[in-house]
C-alpha cells in the first residue's frame, strides 16, 4: 500500500494524523480513504468540485502531481505521497 505523510500544519486540525499506509490506485482514491479514517480532512484538501485547493500540494515519489482537477494521478503500492498545506498570513 502507498505510504502517506503529512506536514504539521494539517496535524493542528487533525491531531491523530500521522504517517500511514492507505489503499488506492489514484491520488483521489487515497484521499477518499484517508477521509474515512480522518473525517473532514478532505474539505481541507479539495474544493467542492473535487479539485485540489490552491494552498495544498501533493507530491508522489518526490514529484508534484500533474492532475490538480480530478486527482487521477496513478499511484502504486511502493509510492510515497507527501501532502503539504501551505501557510499564509501577514
Amino acid at each position: 500500500m502507498p505510504k502517506v505523510k503529512f506536514t504539521s500544519a494539517l496535524k493542528r486540525f487533525f491531531p491523530t494524523l500521522g504517517e500511514m499506509q492507505i489503499q488506492g490506485s489514484t491520488v483521489n482514491e487515497a484521499l477518499q480513504n484517508i477521509n474515512k479514517s480522518h473525517p473532514g480532512i478532505l474539505s481541507y484538501l479539495v474544493e467542492e468540485n473535487g479539485a485540489l485547493r490552491k494552498h495544498v500540494n501533493i507530491f508522489v515519489k518526490g514529484e508534484l502531481i500533474q492532475d490538480r482537477l480530478t486527482l487521477n494521478d496513478p499511484i502504486n503500492d511502493q509510492d510515497e505521497l507527501v501532502i503539504f498545506q501551505a501557510l499564509s498570513g501577514g
